[in-house]
């Protein structure tokens, strides 16, 4: 058997993200985004102490000068001679407006693969389009939104109006917007978050057939984590933010017009990828308190097995502690007001 990723470390990482989004919770809707950033990577960092691996961040979107983040290059996990080394993507809480403001679609997500396994692009944003398994190899991210639907119909033998896409509601979409609705098909706006909403293409009763638009890179290929379990499909093309930066992957030898499929972005005979849910969203329920217990909602896959699990936990506030790498062990309820 190969034990380059050994199969406890999919709930390792059920564990990593289901800290971090517990203390974030503890903030929810307070309006500062500060607070719940630092303490969601602290309490992720943390975590990772625990987990026997030689883990690298490779992506995140903290550099080194952030030591107090978990940025790129930082080292995670036990380091035991013996360990597995492994390649990580982080992102301790995708929607930082929307959990310090109570919006729905925050969540903790991680993803690991082997060493080596990530494609680590060069812009921060990439124009993204992906789909279910239905879909999967028929639409072309190079084409028109217009040839897309029409692909979209005949391949699904459905009409425009019932294709439903999901697209972050921004100024520089306003073009694809208005292919969509000339096209008689549906769509759904969001205003962070789009992690879950390129996910919620392949999972089956999400009311989600195509997400579209420029967003994150690293959101882009957490997605494909889960992607490349789901037999869904993400196509990624890189979207420099101005000269400067379009320049700046010229010299280094990028080819701007190259498209990359989620085999491309994150690779490897096997991919885990967690997220637990930090408000309400499409595909996990938030952080919920009731009666002296938190209850958590984590979606976990392993692309190995392919297995796909929906983890709803129940930890009870008198017992439950979590490690931050500030303030070592401390229980949850104390920890408010501490932090």
């Amino acid at each position: 058997m190969d034990k380059k990723i050994y199969p406890e470390l999919t709930m390792d990482l059920v564990r990593v993200t289901e800290a971090s989004a517990l203390v974030s919770s503890l903030y929810l809707g307070s309006g500062d985004m500060k607070k719940i950033k630092d303490i969601s990577v602290d309490a992720m960092r943390g975590m990772f102490d625990y987990i026997d691996f030689k883990g690298n961040i490779a992506m995140s979107k903290y550099e080194e000068s952030d030591s107090k983040m978990l940025y790129v290059g930082e080292k995670v996990g036990t380091w035991n001679d013996d360990s597995t080394e492994m390649d990580l993507i982080v992102d301790p809480i995708d929607g930082i407006k929307l959990a310090a403001f109570g919006l729905p679609n925050s969540i903790s997500v991680v993803a690991a693969t082997v060493k080596g396994g990530i494609k680590i692009l060069p812009t921060f944003y990439s124009y993204k389009l992906a789909v279910g398994k239905e879909l999967k190899g028929k639409l072309d991210i190079r084409k028109s939104i217009k040839e897309n639907i029409e692909i979209a119909c005949k391949t699904l033998k459905i009409s425009a109006s019932s294709i439903t896409f999901v697209l972050l509601n921004r100024q520089r979409h306003e073009e694809i917007i208005e292919e969509i609705k000339e096209s008689g098909a549906r769509m759904k706006l969001i205003s962070d978050g789009d992690i879950t909403a390129a996910i919620a293409t392949a999972i089956p009763d999400s009311g989600v057939d195509i997400y579209v638009g420029i967003g994150g890179s690293l959101e882009g290929i957490l997605a494909a984590a889960a992607l490349s379990t789901l037999d869904g499909e993400i196509q990624m093309k890189l979207w420099p933010r101005d000269r400067i930066e379009s320049d700046s992957i010229r010299e280094k030898g990028w080819d701007p017009e190259e498209i990359f499929y989620t085999n491309d972005l994150i690779n490897g005979e096997d991919v885990i990828f967690s997220a637990t849910g930090i408000t309400d969203g499409d595909l996990l329920k938030g952080v919920k308190y009731v009666k002296g217990y938190a209850y958590t909602d984590t979606l976990t896959m392993r692309k190995r097995s392919a297995t796909i699990r929906k983890i709803s936990a129940m930890h009870s506030l008198a017992n439950k502690t979590i490690k931050l790498k500030s303030l070592e062990d401390i229980k949850l309820v104390d920890l408010r007001n501490l932090y």
